[in-house]
């Protein structure tokens, strides 16, 4: 019986992310100028995909980047950041980067927004 309830308990604290982080979408896209969002269930689906892909795409991308992001002192992940917002915009309808500075600038503050929004609810 308590397996069950700590089943329920990631389960729900998943959800409550995923949905914090599609209200930091709509706010950095409120915030951005080149980054729009058609509504919130766009913004669902892009959470949902960018969450994917930096689960996925993103450890791989740094790896291959790791001497140019020491170089930079770590300053090239918020390019790698940039391009992973780019990826997730060219497969979710409704969620639309238009240039590489506005991904940049968006990944900056959504991780900034989403750290916040995050660090209000407790585990």
């Amino acid at each position: 019986m308590e397996d069950k309830f700590w089943g329920w308990v990631i389960v729900r604290g998943l959800i409550v992310r995923w949905v914090l982080n599609a209200v930091a979408l709509l706010l950095t896209a409120q915030v951005i100028n080149g980054i729009e969002i058609s509504g919130f269930l766009s913004a669902l689906v892009a959470a949902l995909v960018l969450g994917i892909v930096n689960a996925v795409i993103r450890p791989i991308i740094l790896v291959l980047t790791l001497p140019i992001n020491m170089l930079t002192l770590g300053l090239f992940t918020l390019v790698v950041n940039g391009s992973m917002l780019m990826i997730v915009s060219s497969v979710v309808n409704g969620f639309k980067v238009h240039g590489f500075w506005a991904a940049v600038v968006g990944a900056l503050v959504l991780s900034i927004v989403s750290a916040i929004l995050n660090a209000l609810v407790r585990d």
